[in-house]
């Protein structure tokens, strides 16, 4: 008998035991070290300047004034709003994808009734309408894929990618419609001089507001995921659908009343976009934090406290690659480029806390 030996790969893949989660954030933080020093690298490669005032600029992009902090706070605060939307559905494993498109229908009914009851009825009756209206619109939007899903088992992935597209399109029509002067394509500033239909500052901070009330969705989400009823069918779904029926959970049921609580709670992104913050709608109202907040909501563990964290770590960083593209004289692809390093380098965290590469040891066939 002749022993031969197998060939095999040197390295291979093995899923790693639960990682202790004082190692799990120390690969995160040594990530994002890494990540600033290659962007650093980078930015001194092509401008020559000291990585360390380039760090100094990424800063100042977020902390340089007063009004940037806000700014600064206002970016966290829409992109957590949307992160809380999807994590209910992304705990369920029901890949919701559409959260750009439900968060421009929700602002798209802000927009309507700004534009259609504004100087028509009282301004807290208007917000009010605005309100249900904005959550109505974005709840529908996510309960047609749920309902697919529940009933024919189609893709929801495909489904809920689709929709975006629907809801482009229909922002666009709109933004035609009402354009406003007439001929610019564009809706413009709604109500600038009176006013009606924008929310109320509180005191002289423009975007407080909207600051507590994702606060508030923050502190709900956590509470109803983690100890109402509902929260443990979502989790025992996500887990596994034939255990949950096998219990007597009914998954169709579950599925629908989840994308309906991950649609209204987008709804209310569009409603602190249009009526908080931009106060008019175009297609790119939403900019891309429909996508942005599915990492957010990953990393985190779909844990809506870990998610303020993941926020603040990725408008940050995307604030400082603005900052130091505007700085140095690059033009917006460059900010892009940083933006992209940086998540490489965090996404890839999350790979080597879940596996590890593993040396193969050779074996040997026996003939």
């Amino acid at each position: 008998m002749k022993e031969k030996k197998v060939r095999e790969p040197l390295f291979h893949i093995a899923k790693r035991d639960n990682m202790p989660k004082w190692r799990a954030w120390l690969v995160r933080i040594i990530a994002v070290v890494l990540a600033l020093l290659v962007s650093g690298i980078v930015t001194m490669l092509l401008t020559g300047e000291n990585p360390i005032s380039v760090y100094g600029t990424m800063i100042e992009g977020s902390f340089g004034t007063e009004r940037r902090v806000w700014k600064f706070l206002q970016g966290i605060a829409m992109l957590l709003c949307v992160s809380l939307a999807l994590t209910p559905a992304f705990k369920m494993r029901f890949w919701n994808i559409g959260g750009e498109g439900q968060v421009l229908i929700g602002g798209l009914a802000t927009t309507a009734c700004m534009i259609c009851l504004g100087g028509k009825i009282p301004n807290p009756l208007l917000i009010l309408i605005m309100i249900i209206a904005s959550v109505a619109a974005g709840a529908l939007w996510a309960f047609i894929p749920a309902v697919f899903k529940a009933k024919f088992n189609t893709n929801e992935t495909l489904f809920t990618l689709m929709m975006n597209y629907v809801a482009i399109q229909l922002v666009s029509y709109f933004a035609m419609y009402w354009e406003n002067p007439k001929g610019s394509g564009s809706i413009g500033i709604i109500n600038p001089e009176t006013q009606y239909g924008w929310l109320p500052a509180i005191g002289d901070y423009e975007y407080l507001l909207n600051v507590i009330v994702v606060l508030a969705l923050t502190v709900f989400m956590y509470i109803y995921l983690k100890y109402s009823k509902h929260g443990y069918e979502i989790s025992v779904v996500g887990e596994s659908e034939n255990t949950a029926r096998y219990i007597g959970i009914n998954v169709k049921k579950v599925i629908m009343r989840t994308m309906l609580l991950s649609g209204a709670v987008c709804g209310v992104a569009g409603l602190l976009l249009v009526s908080g913050t931009n106060h008019t709608i175009t297609t790119t109202t939403a900019g891309g934090r429909g996508f942005t907040a599915i990492m957010v909501s990953w990393l985190a563990k779909f844990n809506p406290i870990y998610m303020i964290l993941t926020s603040f770590l990725l408008v940050f960083l995307e604030n400082g690659a603005g900052e130091i593209a505007t700085i140095y004289g690059l033009n917006e692809s460059f900010a892009d480029i940083l933006t992209g390093i940086i998540l490489f380098f965090i996404i890839g965290s999350e790979f080597f806390i879940n596996y590890e590469l593993k040396l193969t040891k050779s074996k040997k066939e026996v003939k």
